[in-house]
């Protein structure tokens, strides 16, 4: 049955952060996992479905390619990681034959569902998936700044001593060095943030516009503590995946396809994105301020440059 059928390719940290997270959370109802260490997609399956007395039923199972065919969404995670020292950016030559591998295999499956990209660096992963797949750009999807944002969130959460959820925040543009934060649509309860200060003398205004640095270095420090990051961006994929097999239609800022909006054409770069049943149902064209609008322009060039010299 397609409906709510997840298949994963790469079940490395990220990958089985992911598996994990969509079993906790009762995500779809079958979960198959592709990895070329078998004994250890094998015994993942198994570990997960362990779990499942305690969740909500579900089939776990190492699977194949040819297990594509039928599935709602293929989530990628595989490919060299992110190593201390190294940008995200890095990684494209290491990653593209991997990539025209994979997708080449899962298009060979006769899959048509939505293709959900986390590897790194995810904005150019996202688009070569695309170009190899040939799939309508709408059911090819990269986690984007989905991460980024939910950090910048926490961030900001932790300053001013409130939930996370109750602050409504992105960040846009590259998965990397080149992002920026949305400073002038963050807000708490719809009070615009810098209102917020106003009437919170206690928040240094310096602290705040730290909390995005922050989350820009948030990966560079975590691997260099842990070697790898992958609770948060296993979490992020869980939640895009239920948006989808749920039909949501809620927002992340994911890596999307442009075609105008933004002033921008044929590229893959984080923006707020309506998800649901179709993948990317609209993208939503925030008014930025002068100076994000040259960030934007600046983080798409910075991606636009790799593309034109990969592809």
């Amino acid at each position: 049955m397609k409906d709510s059928k997840i298949i994963l390719i790469g079940d490395g940290a990220v990958g089985s952060s992911f598996a994990y997270a969509s079993t906790i959370l009762g995500i779809g109802r079958e979960l198959g996992i592709i990895d070329i260490n078998e004994d250890k997609a094998y015994g993942d399956a198994m570990d997960l479905s362990d779990a499942l007395s305690f969740s909500k039923p579900k089939s776990i199972y190492k699977a194949d390619y040819k297990d594509c065919k039928d599935a709602e969404v293929v989530v990628i995670t595989a490919g060299i990681p992110q190593k201390d020292g190294e940008t995200r950016l890095d990684l494209v030559e290491k990653n593209l034959s991997i990539f025209k591998d994979m997708v080449g295999k899962v298009v060979e499956s006769g899959f048509d569902g939505i293709f959900l990209v986390a590897s790194n660096p995810v904005d150019i992963l996202t688009y070569a998936t695309w170009k190899f797949s040939g799939f309508p750009a709408n059911k090819v999807i990269g986690t984007g700044t989905t991460l980024d944002s939910s950090r910048f969130k926490k961030e900001i959460a932790q300053l001013i001593g409130i939930d996370p959820r109750s602050v409504d925040a992105f960040v846009l543009g590259e998965h990397g060095d080149s992002e920026f934060a949305v400073w002038s649509h963050t807000n708490i309860g719809g009070l615009p943030i810098y209102e917020w200060v106003k009437a919170n003398s206690e928040v240094d205004e310096l602290a705040l516009l730290d909390t995005f640095e922050k989350t820009k270095n948030a990966a560079y420090e975590i691997i260099k503590k842990k070697g790898a990051t992958f609770y948060g961006i296993g979490m992020a994929l869980a939640r895009i995946v239920e948006s989808i097999i749920n039909d949501e239609n809620s927002v992340f800022s994911t890596s999307s396809y442009l075609d105008g909006e933004y002033g921008l054409k044929d590229i893959y770069i984080g923006v707020p994105t309506v998800i649901g049943k179709d993948g990317v149902k609209w993208v939503i064209e925030v008014p930025l301020t002068d100076t994000e609008n040259e960030r934007m322009q600046k983080s798409a060039q910075t991606l636009k440059n790799i593309i034109d010299k990969s592809f």
